[in-house]
């Protein structure tokens, strides 16, 4: 599972440019955009490079440039084509695509260019909001078809886990301005996607709270040392696949006997997994959220 992927089949690349595989094949015999391999059983092949052809003509297409208009630009011309639209229009998509080459390709530098444009007209937390959440959803839907492979996956989301953290440090220095809460944010045990809970620190700090970072695969028991050091803790936490669905109940029972002795206990949690939690059995001090910007708006 974990080799390098450089040839793509027409299914990864609908999955990767959201465009149908019956489309693509019309836009190979039509206009002759793509020429892939074949293998010995007549199975189309793709390399790198149609890929890149590829998000790119989808660019333009989305921005209204018929398709038979895009078939008689020069090749060695449509990048330049497609950098004059984002540079007009600052377009998200493009982005998008961007990041996922320099996935594919386990290219840090079309990573960071791509980062440094985007910072270039807009904020950190709007480059998370508008590109980054959606890349991480669709990452998801790929790693889920096959389309990359773990390494893909742990390759863009150790750069964005990067940014993330370089955000939070220019913050750290300064001191907390609120004090009726402090948040303590760890996954549980066996958690280990930690992208959601690393921004939902940063936008903790911005806000002048303080923030413990305690991070991926916390024991629970663990979280007793905090609560001797500090009152009115908001645990937050991200449940992405741990606690498994029929065990999540019993892990908001559990958390519920530790705090019992805690004076005004406050756990809020997100995630895929939260979706399985029984609501009408919830202890008051627990509260579910259903996205990062919901947190956010809490605070």
């Amino acid at each position: 599972m974990n080799n390098v992927k450089k040839h793509f089949s027409i299914r990864d690349l609908e999955n990767l440019s959201g465009i149908k595989a019956h489309t693509i094949r019309i836009w190979e015999k039509r206009y002759n955009l793509l020429s892939p391999e074949r293998t010995d059983t007549n199975i189309r092949n793709y390399s790198l490079a149609s890929l890149q052809k590829l998000l790119n003509v989808t660019l333009l297409y989305h921005n209204g440039h018929k398709i038979s208009k895009i078939a008689k630009i020069p090749e060695n011309e449509i990048p330049l084509v497609v950098r004059e639209i984002v540079a007009k229009n600052s377009n998200k998509n493009h982005s998008i695509n961007s990041f996922k080459l320099a996935m594919v390709n386990f290219d840090q530098t079309i990573f960071f260019n791509t980062y440094n444009n985007l910072l270039s007209q807009q904020s950190f937390r709007e480059i998370f909001k508008d590109t980054f959440i959606p890349l991480l959803n669709e990452l998801g839907l790929l790693w889920q078809t096959d389309t990359i492979s773990p390494a893909h996956e742990h390759f863009i989301t150790s750069l964005i886990k990067q940014k993330i953290l370089l955000n939070t440090e220019k913050l750290q220095h300064l001191k907390p301005t609120k004090t009726d809460k402090v948040f303590v944010a760890y996954l549980p045990e066996n958690e280990i996607h930690e992208i959601g809970l690393l921004y939902l620190n940063y936008e903790i700090v911005l806000r002048g709270y303080k923030c413990i970072y305690l991070g991926q695969t916390i024991p629970m028991e663990n979280l007793m040392d905090v609560m001797k050091y500090f009152e009115d803790i908001y645990f937050l936490s991200y449940f992405t696949v741990v606690p498994e669905k029929d065990r999540i109940n019993k892990y908001i029972k559990d958390f519920e006997d530790l705090v019992a002795e805690y004076n005004n206990p406050n756990l809020w949690i997100l995630g895929r997994q939260v979706q399985h939690i029984d609501e009408a059995k919830l202890p008051k001090f627990v509260k579910t959220f259903t996205s990062i910007e919901e947190v956010v708006s809490k605070l």
